[in-house]
C-alpha cells in the first residue's frame, strides 16, 4: 500500500511538472502572439523603430477620408521616443492605438476606423508614456475648468468633458461638422486710405458677450459709419475673461463668444453691411496651455530642442514664451495659421499684435529692441508676400512694430500697415495742456513714408488710457471754462480732437466706445478685467452728440478724396492748430482752438471769398486771411467747395 501510495505521489508530481511546462508554453506562446500584434499596429505601446512615411494627403492634424468613417492622425514631435493616440474611439487606452514615426522621426502618424462621421470624437496625444496633450492643430478643445462657464446660449449643445477619463485640455474632430452657408460674395473691401476701424472686444461689448448679441448692434456700427472691425483674438486662449493676448491653440475658435458657424455668420453680415472684419493675431507668443510648448519643456520654460520656441525670450517686451520666427517649422506653423483663418473664415486682414517681437536679435530694453532689424524685415516681407500669395485682394496687413522709422518704412513701401499711437499728445490736447499737445507724427511724411495708406492712426486703443477718463480726471480750467469733473465738457474736447484726427490722410481706427466718450479707467477690475459695458451712454443727450459728431467726421472723410490729399500744411502745436489739405480746385481747413481761454487766429487760407463750414455757418474772406477769435473748444471745418 505504501508503495501504492508512494508511485502515486510520484505520478502526481510528474503531472505537476508537465502541468508547469504546459503553462511555460502557453504564457510563451502569448507573449508571442502579443508582440506579433504589436508590430502590427494593435495593443502595446509604439516600438521607436516601428517606421513609415505619411501616406498621401496626410497633413498636421486631423483628415478624414472613407466619407468619413477613418481618419489620418498627424502630429509633428521630433525627437520623441513614442506617440499614442488616445480618446473616446479606444476608450482613452494608452496602448490601443500607437503611432507610426516617419523616416526622417519628425511626424507621427496613425489611421483610426469606424467612425461615426457625425460624432464629435474627443482626444489626446500620449507621448514618451507621460505627457498627454491636445492636437496643436484641433479646431476645437474641451477644457475642463472653464467650459462649464460657457453659457447655452452661446455655445449650445456644448460636449462634455471626459471626466474621469483623461486630464488637461481634449481636442475635438468630427468629419461632418456643421457647415454654414456663405451669403455675401460679391464684397469689396475699403481701400486702405478709407479706412475707419472699430477694435471691438466681445467680452465687454455685450453682456451676452458673443457674435450674435455683437451682430445685433450691428446696425449701431453702421449708423457710426464705421468699414472694419477689427476683432481682439478670438482664437482660444488661456480661461475665459481675458483681452486673449495669451493664446494656446491657433485653429479653435475660443468657445466663450460662441462657435465656429457663429463667427462665420458674424463675418458674413458684416460683409452684407459693407464691413470688413480683421483678426487680431498673435503669433509673437504662446502660453503654457499649448500642445507646441509642452512639448520641449523642462517645467519653467522651453527646452532647446524646441522647434518652435525660444529657451528665454529675445526681447523685453515677452510674455508667455517666445516664438523663433527665423525657424522654418515656426514660419510653417504660422502660415498655416494665417491661410486657415483666410480661407475657412474669410477674414480681411490680420492686425499682429507685438510684431517688433519676431526678431532673433537679444536686447533688453526699446532702445535696442526699436533698432533697424533687417532679419526681422526679411521675416515680414517673407510673411507679408506668403499672404499676398493667398489672397491678393488687399488683404490688410497691419503690424503693432513701434519700430525705428527707417525700418517701419520698408515695411509700409512693401504694402503693410503700421499701427501709429497719438494717444498721449492728442490727451494733452484733450486735457487743455498744451506744452506736449502736438500730435503732428499723425501725418505720414513724418514718419519718412511716401503714401498715406500705410499709417493706421489713432487715438484711443486697447492699450491706451481712455481719453475721457483723463479729460475728467485732470482737465485744466480757466474761470468759468472747466474740463475737470465736467462731463458735458470734457465729451467737446472729444469732438474737438476727432474732428482732427479723421482729418488726417490715411487710414484711422476708434476704440470702442470711444464715440461715446468712454470715461472708465483702464485699470478699474485689473487692466485687462472686464469693464463696465456702457450701452446707457448712447441715451445721454452729450454722448449721442459726440456720436453723431463722430459719425458726421467718418462720413466726410470716406465721402470726400480730400481727406486722403497728399497736399497738406498744418501747424498743431500751439493753443490753435489747423490742418489745411488741397486737391483740385477744392481747399479744406479745419482750425480749432485746444486752450481753456479765448485765442485769436490768423490762418492764410490761400485765398479770398465764400467758405463752406461743414460744422457751423459760412463765412466770406475779403482776403485770404482767416481772422478770428475762438472760444475755449469751438472748431470749424471750412471748405472752399461744399463737402459730401
Amino acid at each position: 500500500m505504501k508503495k501504492i501510495i508512494n508511485r502515486l505521489g510520484s505520478c502526481l508530481h510528474e503531472t505537476k511538472k508537465i502541468k508547469t511546462i504546459v503553462y511555460l508554453l502557453l504564457l510563451v506562446t502569448a507573449c508571442s502572439t502579443a508582440c506579433k500584434k504589436a508590430s502590427d499596429g494593435g495593443l502595446e505601446p509604439t516600438p521607436t523603430d516601428q517606421k513609415a512615411d505619411l501616406p498621401a494627403g496626410a497633413k498636421d492634424g486631423v483628415v478624414f477620408i472613407n466619407n468619413g468613417t477613418s481618419a489620418i492622425v498627424t502630429l509633428y514631435a521630433p525627437n520623441k521616443k513614442s506617440v499614442a493616440l488616445i480618446g473616446e474611439f479606444n476608450n482613452w487606452s494608452t496602448s490601443a492605438t500607437p503611432m507610426k514615426n516617419t523616416t526622417d522621426g519628425n511626424y507621427w502618424w496613425v489611421q483610426i476606423d469606424n467612425l461615426n462621421p457625425a460624432t464629435e470624437y474627443a482626444y489626446q496625444f500620449y507621448v514618451d508614456g507621460d505627457l498627454k496633450v491636445a492636437d496643436p492643430y484641433c479646431e476645437k478643445v474641451l477644457d475642463p475648468d472653464n467650459d462649464q462657464y460657457i453659457s447655452a446660449v452661446t455655445y449650445p449643445n456644448l460636449k462634455a468633458y471626459p471626466t474621469g477619463k483623461t486630464t488637461g485640455i481634449v481636442s475635438v474632430m468630427q468629419a461632418n461638422q456643421p457647415v454654414y452657408t456663405w451669403k455675401n460674395s460679391s464684397f469689396t473691401r475699403p481701400d486702405k486710405n478709407n479706412l475707419v476701424i472699430y477694435e471691438l472686444l466681445v467680452r465687454d461689448f455685450t453682456t451676452d458677450h458673443n457674435y450674435a448679441s455683437t451682430l445685433a448692434k450691428l446696425d449701431y456700427l453702421t449708423g457710426l459709419g464705421i468699414n472694419a472691425i477689427e476683432l481682439m483674438p478670438v482664437n482660444e486662449f488661456e480661461g475665459n475673461l481675458s483681452w486673449g493676448y495669451n493664446p494656446s491653440f491657433y485653429f479653435a475658435p475660443d468657445k466663450y463668444y460662441g462657435t465656429k458657424t457663429a463667427l462665420q455668420n458674424f463675418i458674413d453680415e458684416c460683409h452684407g453691411r459693407g464691413i470688413a472684419v480683421i483678426m487680431d493675431m498673435v503669433l509673437n507668443h504662446s502660453f503654457g496651455q499649448s500642445p507646441m510648448v509642452q512639448l520641449y519643456f523642462d517645467g519653467t520654460k522651453p527646452t532647446a530642442s524646441s522647434p518652435w520656441f525660444n529657451v528665454d525670450a529675445k526681447h523685453p517686451f515677452n510674455v508667455g514664451y517666445d516664438f523663433n520666427h527665423e525657424s522654418s517649422t515656426t514660419k510653417k506653423f504660422s502660415k498655416d495659421v494665417m491661410k486657415f483663418w483666410m480661407q475657412q473664415y474669410k477674414i480681411d486682414g490680420f492686425r499682429f499684435d507685438l510684431s517688433k517681437g519676431f526678431t532673433q536679435k537679444q536686447s533688453t530694453d526699446d532702445a535696442q529692441f526699436r533698432l533697424y532689424d533687417a532679419s526681422r524685415i526679411a521675416i515680414w516681407k517673407d510673411y507679408n508676400a506668403f499672404l499676398k500669395s493667398v489672397d491678393a485682394n488687399n488683404f490688410y496687413v497691419i503690424l503693432e512694430h513701434f519700430a525705428e522709422q527707417s525700418e517701419e518704412k520698408v515695411l509700409a513701401d512693401d504694402g503693410m500697415m503700421l499701427w501709429n499711437n497719438l494717444n498721449y499728445n492728442m490727451n494733452e490736447a484733450t486735457m487743455g495742456w498744451l506744452d506736449n499737445s502736438n500730435f503732428q507724427w499723425g501725418f505720414y511724411a513724418n514718419h519718412g513714408f511716401t503714401k498715406s495708406d500705410g499709417l493706421v492712426t489713432y487715438g484711443e486703443s486697447h492699450d491706451e488710457e481712455r481719453l475721457n477718463f483723463k479729460n475728467i480726471t485732470y482737465g485744466n480750467a480757466s474761470g468759468s471754462y472747466v474740463i475737470k469733473g465736467n462731463l458735458a465738457t470734457s465729451l467737446k474736447r472729444e469732438e474737438l480732437a476727432a474732428a482732427f484726427l479723421f482729418s488726417i490722410p490715411g487710414p484711422k481706427m476708434i476704440w470702442q466706445f470711444g464715440e461715446l466718450g468712454y470715461d472708465i479707467n483702464i485699470d478699474f477690475n485689473g487692466r485687462t478685467g472686464e469693464k463696465p459695458i456702457k450701452w446707457d451712454y448712447y441715451s445721454d443727450p452729450n454722448r449721442k452728440a459726440l456720436y453723431d459728431a463722430y459719425a458726421k467726421f467718418i462720413r466726410l472723410k470716406k465721402n470726400n478724396s480730400i481727406f486722403n490729399s497728399a497736399s497738406s500744411t498744418y501747424d498743431l502745436a500751439g493753443a490753435i492748430k489747423y490742418i489745411k489739405l488741397s486737391e483740385g480746385g477744392n481747399t479744406v481747413v479745419v482750425v480749432g482752438n485746444f486752450d481753456v481761454v479765448s485765442q485769436t487766429t490768423n490762418i492764410d487760407f490761400g485765398t479770398a471769398g465764400a467758405w463752406v463750414d461743414a460744422v457751423g455757418t459760412s463765412i466770406n474772406l475779403s482776403t485770404s486771411i482767416y481772422s478770428a477769435t475762438l472760444t475755449p473748444g469751438e472748431y470749424h471745418i471750412f471748405s472752399k467747395t461744399a463737402l459730401k
